[in-house]
């Protein structure tokens, strides 16, 4: 059940519906030493409207693309099929994993960065999750944004996403309000997933955009609850071999 309280569709009938808005890029390639999604990456187009951002994806020229757009209206244009390697994540990680692309499964949503997401698109955004963690068996947490894998080089979904909306309906986490002390929290982000490589605002400031935006004092104690929780429920093996 969506938040505006229309049922979500099955997976069956979502995957129908994408077919028949397949427009596919030439931006792709094969996942590198046997990976597989094992996680989804939320991107912003920051483009004037989902027309233009489908062109870019879909221009050979730009050495871009992902797997899905989703438009203001709601529509999904499958790009990239699931089994192939999009290229979308760019130089970053998450966890112990480096190549995020040959992990990933990238979804471009229409919107300037700045507006806040159309109720349309957010819908279909939940019905295109809710069919690839299915599909794919990722858990809720290993839906993440952009701005995640790279600290300081990234700031998309951005700060007018809902996250709180998507971990309503499981299909995103979001962590438990409580204190710790503030020197724990540089280790519990990194056991989280936010790379140990970054300087400690970067990846500060990158944690509070998705979990604490707009707020700008110091490293608190609330912070470091916020990043201690997620790491006691979501800990990364970084000892796992990825790539």
């Amino acid at each position: 059940m969506r938040v505006d309280g229309t049922p979500r569709n099955t997976a069956r009938l979502y995957k129908d519906s994408v077919q028949k808005l397949s427009h596919p890029s030439p931006n792709f390639g094969e996942r590198k030493h046997g990976g597989k999604p094992d996680f989804v990456v939320l991107h912003y187009t920051a483009m004037v409207d989902a027309g233009a951002a489908c062109r870019t994806l879909c221009n050979p020229e730009t050495e871009v693309s992902a797997h899905y757009l989703i438009s203001e209206t709601g529509q999904v244009h499958s790009l990239v099929d699931e089994n192939m390697r999009a290229w979308h994540a760019g130089v970053g990680s998450w966890g112990n994993v480096t190549d995020v692309n040959s992990h990933s499964i990238g979804i471009e949503l229409a919107n300037d960065g700045f507006s806040p997401f159309a109720n349309k698109l957010m819908n279909a955004l939940e019905d295109l999750l809710a069919a690839i963690l299915e599909r794919w068996d990722i858990p809720p947490h290993r839906v993440i944004a952009h701005s995640d894998l790279a600290p300081g080089r990234k700031i998309d979904p951005g700060p007018r996403f809902d996250w709180q909306r998507l971990a309503q309906e499981n299909l995103a986490i979001w962590p438990n309000l409580r204190h710790a002390r503030i020197e724990d929290f540089q280790e519990a982000a990194c056991a989280f997933g936010y790379s140990p490589l970054v300087d400690d605002l970067t990846r500060l400031q990158s944690f509070r955009l998705r979990f604490r935006h707009g707020f700008s004092g110091p490293l608190d104690e609330v912070d470091a609850g916020l990043a201690v929780d997620l790491a006691e429920r979501f800990s990364i093996d970084r000892l796992t071999t990825a790539s």
